[in-house]
């Protein structure tokens, strides 16, 4: 399995569904991809993406105070397979000399790689794939890879509603 670099592009809201959508690029390819993901995680992505800190502790700041404190470090996260309308993800933990592979939900896998400044990778056969369907939201739209198409897409989104994730 061959791996690519990407950077969280943006969050997006996709009004068919009332998801939000995580944008993932990689560097020097013309595609994306987008993952449907929950709220709540669509805000904890939001917040490091824009660097509101919160005033208590999120979930996310959580994990990274407990791999901190433990003198763990996440070495990267890896987005795998789409399999049955679902992404997986795996988080990679390093430990004492340890390596840990953690099964994750790309969502929490890209939040804690945002908070740690891990790296993200992609199998670089889920941009091949003609469509993408949700991952966590179960009612997903097909959707294409290419960018053109997603910005399409995202144009008939209101603006307003834009402004809720995209920070």
């Amino acid at each position: 399995m061959a791996f690519l670099e990407v950077k969280v592009d943006g969050l997006a809201l996709d009004m068919t569904t009332n998801s939000p959508v995580v944008i993932l690029s990689p560097s020097g390819i013309n595609k994306v991809l987008p993952i449907w993901i929950g709220h709540a995680e669509a805000w904890g992505i939001a917040m490091e993406l824009s660097g509101v800190k919160p005033k208590r502790p999120m979930t996310y700041d959580l994990l990274k105070t407990i791999i901190n404190t433990v003198e763990a470090t996440v070495e990267k996260v890896e987005i795998t397979e789409l399999r049955e309308q679902t992404f997986y993800a795996i988080l990679h933990l390093s430990c004492g000399g340890k390596k840990f592979e953690i099964d994750a939900r790309p969502s929490d896998s890209i939040a804690v790689a945002l908070k740690t400044s891990a790296k993200i990778y992609v199998n670089e056969e889920l941009f091949n794939l003609e469509s993408h369907e949700s991952s966590e939201t179960n009612e997903p739209p097909p959707m294409s890879t290419d960018p053109e198409s997603l910005r399409d897409r995202l144009k008939k989104i209101n603006p307003e509603d834009f402004g809720k994730y995209s920070l």
